[in-house]
């Protein structure tokens, strides 16, 4: 029976010939399961985001309705949409989409009042805080209570909830109420350790023009230590004026507390005046339904979406072209978020071909990037303005090639806190020629047919006469810039000059030297060029037209020589880093300044530092 059993269990090894075919098999399977679980996991996100969206939009706004603005859900100008609406923890709105809807509220009779959370860190920097601090502001003049409530409020949320008839906080929780500062982080040393030298060019003049320093110096020099004093100075000025007026403190003592950090916890919070109650949100959602009738709330992300129907006699459109994010050339594939500099170009041609678009509003929020695409961008924007009036309205951030893209304007607005100017470029050369010789042990050798044929390249310092040609480069660029600029603000260049070299200024700061025409926000700027075109009534079309999740799917899809799942994974990766709370900052920042290394082309006309607000 044993000699039965081993005779029974005993195999033949496989033939050379069947172990390849079983393997390859085997990858075949592993191949087409692994790709359909990935086409049907975004099959899913899309059903996922269509049924959601459709949800939305059968919302109905029930009578006595608080409508509740939650910071941790409003993100970017624009509301997010296609593949990206559908990753998250629930839906997001942009603040143009978020302001409009509670300029709406304030006249919608089912709404009772606003009721404003602090739920965690805001997505939203000063500038755009202003803007929705301004929409609060008007909600208020139609008689309709605002309520404030958080566990505990960042000195952004702070800024926001001051603007309500109460501001409610934890008995637990805190306030933190501590001042503006910003900080810039450098890499010098670590470059050295690596064997990386970062050469930096940059107009002579153009000190203030700081970017490239965090490569090649340990610390601040004087010109952009003086520049962000001025900037941050200007930001908390404000901040304080508009919590003082609406708080009844006085910008002295909200210093002192400042200072002292004499208001974080609760119960001093409370005696500072800096909040009026402190309790639980069960007791504001009580004192929502008893003083004020509220029996529901609803968020604002959802009220947005219960938009009244078009007017389809109104055939006047006003474009609104949203221009958020670094500014790179080429054209967006996927979920890519930036300025490409190509669907800038395109939108701006479509809304200048457009019969029915009779005005265009360019709502720009960029630090700055690639120059040759803001020379394309700007080019266009000159092109449009000659046939239709523009308008820009700045976000938080319309610096250096964000600026550049703006001063054709008509008329320029920008908020107080706008973080603007920065008229300037520089370039920077990495070598890694100690890192390859002396770390990794590695030599390069050359043969060329001209003398500089080898002079631009990572491998050893740039030859005398490369550097030459790129000081040049840069100097007449910067000289290109400033023209523009005069051009454009109808200014001379040595006005313009004085003001620039690289230097940033505050919307506040920037009116008085003529960078700026007016302060507001994008409810201001559609109204100018609404005046200016002669229309009263319009619909905004917004730029660049946008992309259903199907087609963002395909051009993931098609893009990739990843592996599919891999390809998921980096989505998923992508979504976690845009959830990142605080304490990934500064592995997120140290990640980006790194990567633009390896990554910037050509000469980059961008916002020389990192501020730290919240």
């Amino acid at each position: 029976m044993h000699g039965a059993l081993c005779t029974i269990m005993e195999k033949k090894p496989l033939s050379f010939g069947m172990t390849m075919l079983a393997s390859a098999l085997g990858v075949v399977v592993v191949s087409v399961v692994g790709g359909l679980l990935t086409f049907l996991t975004m099959i899913a996100m899309v059903v996922s985001l269509g049924s959601s969206m459709s949800d939305d939009e059968t919302t109905v706004v029930r009578d006595n309705t608080f409508v509740t603005v939650d910071l941790g859900k409003i993100s970017g100008d624009r509301t997010p949409s296609g593949l990206m609406q559908s990753f998250g923890d629930g839906k997001r709105t942009g603040l143009f989409s978020a302001t409009k809807a509670i300029r709406k509220a304030a006249d919608d009779k089912k709404v009772r009042g606003l009721f404003i959370k602090d739920s965690g860190a805001p997505g939203i920097s000063w500038a755009s805080l202003e803007e929705l601090r301004d929409a609060i502001g008007e909600f208020r003049k139609s008689g309709k209570p605002v309520v404030a409530y958080a566990t505990g409020y960042s000195q952004t949320g702070y800024y926001l909830a001051s603007a309500s008839d109460i501001v409610s906080l934890h008995p637990a929780g805190m306030v933190e109420f501590r001042g503006m500062g910003a900080e810039v982080m450098y890499y010098k040393d670590l470059l050295d350790k690596m064997g990386v030298e970062m050469q930096l060019i940059r107009p002579e003049s153009c000190a203030y023009k700081s970017a490239g320093e965090v490569y090649t110096l340990n610390h601040m020099s004087d010109a952009n230590r003086e520049q962000i004093r001025a900037y941050i100075a200007s930001i908390w000025r404000t901040a304080t004026a508009d919590i003082a007026d609406s708080r009844n403190i006085a910008p002295s003592e909200l210093n002192s507390i400042a200072d002292d950090l004499s208001g974080f916890m609760a119960d001093d919070a409370c005696a500072k005046h800096l909040v009026d109650t402190l309790c639980f949100e069960e007791d504001v959602r009580t004192m929502l339904k008893e003083r004020y009738d509220g029996e529901h709330l609803m968020p604002l992300e959802k009220y947005a979406k219960n938009k009244a129907k078009t007017d389809k006699k109104v055939k006047d459109r006003i474009a609104v072209i949203y221009a958020e994010g670094n500014v790179v050339d080429g054209s967006a594939r996927g979920v890519d978020a930036g300025v490409y500099g190509d669907d800038i170009v395109k939108a701006l041609r479509q809304a200048m071909n457009d019969d029915n678009v009779k005005a265009i509003v360019m709502r720009v929020n960029s630090p700055g990037g690639q120059a040759t695409a803001s020379e394309s961008m700007t080019h266009a924007v000159m092109q449009a303005r000659d046939k239709k009036p523009l308008i820009v309205s700045m976000g938080d951030l319309a610096a250096s090639a964000g600026y550049e893209m703006s001063c054709m304007a008509d008329v320029i607005v920008a908020q107080p806190m706008t973080i603007t100017g920065s008229i300037g470029v520089f370039g920077t050369a990495p070598s890694v020629q100690k890192l390859m010789n002396q770390k990794l042990g590695l030599h390069t050798d050359t043969v060329s047919t001209n003398r500089n044929a080898n002079g631009l390249t990572v491998f050893r310092p740039l030859s005398p006469a490369a550097m030459a040609m790129m000081t040049k480069n840069v100097e007449d660029f910067y000289k290109t810039f400033v023209g523009r600029v005069a051009e454009g603000r109808h200014m001379t260049f040595d006005e313009v000059h004085r003001i620039a070299r690289g230097r940033v200024w505050t919307g506040a700061d920037a009116i008085g030297i003529g960078l700026v025409d007016t302060l507001g926000g994008l409810d201001l700027a559609l109204r100018i060029a609404a005046g200016k075109a002669g229309v009263d009534k319009y619909v905004v079309r917004e730029y660049p037209c946008e992309k259903d999740a199907w087609q963002q799917l395909s051009e993931l899809m098609g893009d990739s020589t990843d592996d599919d799942l891999d390809l998921l994974a980096k989505m998923r990766l992508t979504l976690k880093w845009k959830k990142a709370s605080k304490q990934m900052r500064a592995y997120t920042r140290i990640e980006n300044d790194l990567d633009y290394i390896g990554t910037a082309e050509g000469l980059q006309a961008r916002l020389p530092f990192v501020v730290i607000s919240d």
